[in-house]
C-alpha cells in the first residue's frame, strides 16, 4: 500500500518542461531559488574569509588570484542555474531533486575553498563544480524534450556543458602544477564555460524573465554586500573588547570609525545598484551577455569589500602588520571594480552625455586619490574612499533626477 502511493505520489509529481512565459505577471523568485541562494552564501563567506586571510598574512597577490579563481566556479553555477530556472521551472518532483543535487555541489565546492588556498588543492572545488555542471546538463536533456522550439539550443548546452567537464577532469587529473600554470589553465576553461552560453544562444534564445532574473541579480548581490556587514559587525566586537581591557574607547577611535565608515560604504554600494534606473533594458542576447557576465566584477568586487574591512579591522588591532597602503588598497580597489561593473552593465546604457562616464571617472579617480591619502594612515584611506563613493552616489542621484526632468519636459517616460 505504501509502495503504491508512493508511486501515484510520484506520478502525479512529475510534469512536462514546457518554456516559461516571458511576460508573466508577478514572476518573483522561488523559495526553491531562495534556498539554492543559501548555499551560495556559504560558498561566498568562504572566499571572502580566505582572500582576507591571504592578505592579512603578506600574500595579496597570490589570495587575489586564488579568489578570483573560487569566485568564478560559485558564480558561474549559480548564474547557469538561474537562467535556466528563469526560463524552463516548473517546480516538479525532478526539477527539485536536480537542484538539490546543484546544492550539493556547492556546499562540496564550499568545503574546498579552504584547502585550496592553503595547498592549492582543487579536488572538492572541481568535483563539486562538475557535479553541479551534470545536474545542468540533465536539466538542459529535459528542456531538449518538452520544448522543442528550442530543442537545439537546450541539446548545445547540453553537449557543451559536457565536453568543458572533460577539460576540467583532465585539469585535476594534471595536479599539482605550479600556481601561474594552475590560474593560466583554469583561465583558459573559463574561457570554454563562457563560450558555451554564447554558442547555444545564437541558435535560439531561451524564454528568460527579464524582471525575474534583474530581482535574482540582485538577491545575489545583497549576499556579496552582507560580506561588509559581517566585517563591520567584527569591528563593534573586537573594540568592545579592546575598550572593557582597556577602560575605554577613545585610545581606540579609529577602530570605532571602522563599523561607522563600512555601513556608510555599505549603503552607498547598495544604492547605486538599487538606483531607479533598471537593469538589464533591452531584452536581446548582447545586451544579456554583457549584463549577464559583467557581474562578474560587481559580485566579486563586493565580496572582496568585506575582506578588506576585515583587514582593517585585523590592522589596527595589532594582529597584522600591513603597509597602511595595502589595508587601504584591498577596499578602495574592490569598491573601483564595483563602481566600474556598474558602469559596463548599466550606466553606459541608461544615461546620455556626461553622466554616461560618471561612474567610470570615479572608478579611474577613487584608487589612487585614496592611496594618497593612506600616506596618513589607513583608517584616513578608508574614510577618502567611502566620501568619494559617497561623492558619486549624490553626483549620479543629482545627474538621474536631472536627466528624468528633462525627459519629463520632452514628453518622453522615465521609468
Amino acid at each position: 500500500m505504501l509502495k503504491q502511493g508512493l508511486s501515484q505520489y510520484w506520478r502525479q509529481g512529475i510534469r512536462a518542461m514546457p518554456a516559461r512565459d516571458v511576460h508573466e505577471h508577478h514572476r518573483a523568485s522561488t523559495p526553491l531559488e531562495l534556498l539554492f541562494d543559501l548555499v551560495a552564501v556559504i560558498a561566498i563567506a568562504a572566499a571572502a574569509g580566505e582572500l582576507h586571510h591571504a592578505v592579512a598574512h603578506g600574500h595579496a597577490l597570490e589570495g587575489a588570484g586564488k579568489f578570483v579563481l573560487a569566485f568564478f566556479a560559485i558564480w558561474w553555477a549559480w548564474m547557469n542555474f538561474s537562467w535556466f530556472a528563469s526560463a524552463y521551472d516548473n517546480d516538479d518532483a525532478i526539477f527539485r531533486l536536480l537542484t538539490m543535487g546543484l546544492m550539493v555541489g556547492s556546499l562540496t565546492m564550499a568545503a574546498g575553498i579552504r584547502p585550496f588556498f592553503q595547498q592549492a588543492d582543487l579536488l572538492l572545488i572541481v568535483l563539486g563544480f562538475v557535479w553541479m555542471r551534470v545536474c545542468m546538463v540533465l536539466l538542459w536533456l529535459r528542456a531538449a524534450r518538452h520544448d522543442p522550439a528550442h530543442r537545439p539550443t537546450a541539446l548545445t548546452y547540453a553537449v557543451g556543458l559536457m565536453l568543458v567537464q572533460s577539460y576540467w577532469v583532465g585539469l585535476l587529473l594534471m595536479q599539482p602544477l605550479p600556481l601561474p600554470l594552475l590560474l593560466l589553465l583554469f583561465g583558459g576553461g573559463a574561457l570554454l564555460e563562457l563560450v558555451v552560453p554564447a554558442v547555444a544562444e545564437r541558435r535560439g534564445i531561451t524564454p528568460w524573465h527579464r524582471h525575474h532574473m534583474i530581482e535574482r541579480y540582485g538577491l545575489l548581490n545583497l549576499i556579496v554586500l552582507g560580506e561588509t556587514l559581517l566585517a563591520g559587525s567584527v569591528a563593534i566586537s573586537q573594540l568592545q573588547q579592546l575598550a572593557v581591557s582597556t577602560s575605554g574607547f577613545w585610545p581606540h577611535l579609529s577602530l570605532a570609525l571602522v563599523p561607522l565608515l563600512a555601513m556608510i560604504l555599505l549603503f552607498c554600494l547598495w544604492w547605486l545598484y538599487f538606483s531607479r534606473e533598471e537593469h538589464l533594458a533591452v531584452q536581446n542576447l548582447r545586451m544579456a551577455l554583457t549584463w549577464g557576465y559583467g557581474h562578474l566584477l560587481i559580485y566579486a568586487a563586493g565580496a572582496a569589500v568585506g575582506a578588506g574591512i576585515a583587514v582593517q579591522v585585523d590592522q589596527l588591532t595589532g594582529k597584522v602588520h600591513l603597509s597602511d597602503i595595502t589595508a587601504t588598497a584591498v577596499v578602495a580597489l574592490p569598491v573601483a571594480i564595483y563602481l566600474f561593473g556598474l558602469w559596463l552593465v548599466r550606466d553606459r546604457f541608461v544615461f546620455d552625455g556626461a553622466g554616461r562616464y560618471l561612474l567610470l571617472g570615479f572608478a579611474i579617480a577613487l584608487p589612487p586619490i585614496s592611496l594618497l591619502a593612506s600616506e596618513f594612515g589607513a583608517v584616513t584611506g578608508l574614510l577618502c574612499t567611502t566620501i568619494l563613493t559617497l561623492l558619486a552616489v549624490l553626483l549620479r542621484s543629482s545627474h538621474a533626477c536631472c536627466q528624468a526632468k528633462h525627459l519629463s519636459i520632452s514628453g518622453e517616460q522615465y521609468e
